[in-house]
């Protein structure tokens, strides 16, 4: 599918790169955008994803990108033809297709197995210290955390790496913590076939410590409960394993 193909559903693009608009946004609508952003508002369980999101391929994104951050360091001032500069536009846009927002392509998604539960292990199983990187989407700078999962095996059980895959699987991807601790705790509902599932995200917002406020102590915890752990005694088990 060639780019001017993909495009047809986002606003116009002038002869400088950048999309018309009907008009100037009204210090209302201005104030808004701001608020959205400084209170952690989330519109949905899904990430907002356009209909045509993956119709374009890895490559063109990765050119389309690359031009349009080439245009946003230039208008900040920034000398492309210096040689630390140079592969900047690449190299981010590359980043942001293949590494850091690899998640939004649900051909990353992970492969899960299950196997029989031949051990008999009927008590929770939990993999903490799950270290992430996401991205927040009001300001796409770095969210930094560790997920703490559990479960209880209904028959089945899963490979532990795949527990940390699945973390890390929505973490790649523009993000909210807490629609991140709601997907991870139904995925896992949905590949284990079980409704006894356990999410707690502890994490540093850099939109946060580095921007706004810049409050650099603080952290968010988020989390999901389902199933047994919504029983008091177990959900503190839990909680105790995880050092909550």
């Amino acid at each position: 599918m060639k780019l001017k193909e993909t495009l047809l559903s986002t606003p116009p693009i002038n002869g400088n790169g950048f999309a018309h608009t009907k008009q100037k946004k009204t210090i209302d609508e201005m104030q808004l955008i701001d608020t959205i952003g400084d209170e952690h508002i989330a519109t949905s369980f899904d990430t907002p994803m356009r209909a045509d999101a993956f119709l374009m391929s890895d490559e063109t994104k990765i050119a389309a990108i690359e031009k349009h951050f080439a245009e946003i360091m230039n208008i900040l001032g920034l000398d492309l033809n210096d040689d630390s500069l140079r592969g900047t536009p690449h190299r981010v846009a590359k980043m942001y297709v293949k590494e850091v927002f690899s998640g939004l392509n649900p051909k990353n998604k992970p492969d899960v197995k299950l196997f029989d539960n031949k051990y008999k292990y009927n008590e929770m199983l939990v993999e903490k210290d799950i270290t992430f990187y996401s991205n927040c989407e009001h300001h796409f700078v770095p969210i930094i955390g560790k997920a703490h999962i559990a479960y209880v095996a209904n028959g089945k059980v899963i490979g532990l790496s795949k527990l940390n895959r699945i973390v890390q699987y929505f973490a790649k991807r523009p993000q909210v913590q807490e629609r991140l601790t709601v997907q991870i705790a139904e995925e896992l509902k949905r590949v284990l076939q079980s409704e006894d599932v356990a999410v707690v995200i502890d994490a540093v917002h850099l939109c946060v410590s580095s921007r706004g406020v810049q409050d650099v102590n603080s952290s968010t915890v988020t989390a999901a409960y389902h199933g047994k752990f919504q029983n008091e005694a177990t959900r503190a088990e839990f909680l105790k394993y995880v050092g909550k």
